[in-house]
């Protein structure tokens, strides 16, 4: 009976094959293939990480528990290749990191739809009340009390920590602008400082901070209702992203004092950096990042879910993946189809 069964698999495969039926090398085309994945420092962007780690997981790649990075360590291990990628790069802002990388890794559209915004946001009441449009306002004596929250005659503002693109930024700004006599920058972890910022909001008292979408802060003090974007005095950026200027102003940002809206900070997009090498051997990585979209407001709700205190990034992807199944399994077709 062996003889006829052998026919009989061999008649059934060259059936699929000439049905169009991919072959299971072609459905896993990663198996046998280890990724070394990173994640940024700001567990804002976990949520896109844990979505490309599982997809890459269904093409048959072994995808290790994400290291957390900071920025310069990132650049610099993934154009060593001891990491494969991450799906968090931030351009023009990671400009800079350029040099670590550039020749031995690349950037890759898309992990996230849409423009990415940075820039600094003052509660509503206060910048109604006290007339706060700008930047230059908190040079003002009275601007300066009322933000002051740990009597050194500046105001505080909820900054960025060191090794992140926008501390480069804001600290141009405190030069460019004047603004070390007038401005203090918290650099502690920004999701602690940020949580003490909206309980001083619910408290009644006055808040600047610098923010980024997506973000979950822009789901918690909303935009236009609970905060306003304010503007620079002009658009002054690092030498290094300088030649971004116009990106630095934007128009119909909801929610700021001025339409089209300075903010001082170009927008960004944020894309994949992955090892040349390892994109070069592996195409079906590469269809699968330029394919997929993970749209920013479904990374609001996540962010949002999370600083609630449900941490489950993984479940979060999972569960993100079955309510899109359709458009990934798209996504993992044209990947599988790439690997040919």
């Amino acid at each position: 009976m062996k003889p006829r069964l052998d026919k009989t698999l061999t008649a059934l495969a060259t059936i699929a094959v000439l049905a169009g039926a991919p072959a299971f090398a072609q459905d896993q085309p990663g198996e046998g293939t280890s990724i070394t994945m990173a994640q940024p420092t700001w567990d804002t962007g976990w949520f896109q990480t844990a979505i490309f780690s599982q997809m890459l997981e269904e093409l048959g790649y072994e995808v290790s528990a994400p290291m957390t990075l900071d920025n310069p360590a990132f650049y610099q291990s993934v154009g060593y290749g001891d990491v494969t990628m991450w799906v968090d790069g931030w351009f023009p802002i990671h400009d800079p990191y350029r040099t670590a990388f550039e020749g031995t890794a690349e950037i890759v559209d898309t992990a996230a739809s849409g423009a990415a915004l940075e820039g600094y946001l003052v509660d509503k009441a206060s910048a109604d009340a006290m007339g706060i449009t700008s930047l230059e306002d908190f040079k003002r004596d009275d601007v300066k009390e009322a933000f002051d929250r740990d009597g050194d005659g500046k105001a505080d503002m909820v900054a960025c920590p060191p090794g992140w693109g926008c501390e480069n930024v804001i600290e141009h700004h405190l030069d460019a602008y004047e603004l070390r006599d007038h401005v203090n920058p918290v650099k502690a972890g920004y999701a602690a400082a940020m949580a003490d910022a909206v309980s001083s909001y619910q408290a009644g008292e006055p808040i600047l901070f610098y923010t980024w979408t997506p973000n979950w802060t822009v789901n918690e003090l909303v935009p236009g209702e609970d905060v306003v974007w304010i503007e620079v005095p002009e658009v002054s950026l690092p030498e290094e992203i300088e030649s971004l200027a116009d990106a630095a102003t934007r128009e119909g940002v909801e929610g700021c004092v001025n339409d089209p809206c300075r903010l001082g900070f170009p927008a960004n997009n944020i894309v994949s950096v992955v090892n040349s090498d390892f994109l070069g051997e592996n195409p079906a990585v590469r269809a699968l990042l330029e394919a997929a979209e993970v749209p920013l407001t479904d990374v609001y709700a996540q962010n949002a879910q999370m600083n609630a205190g449900d941490s489950d990034v993984e479940a979060h992807a999972s569960a993100w993946i079955t309510e899109n199944r359709e458009a990934v399994d798209g996504w993992l077709e044209q990947a599988r189809a790439a690997a040919q």
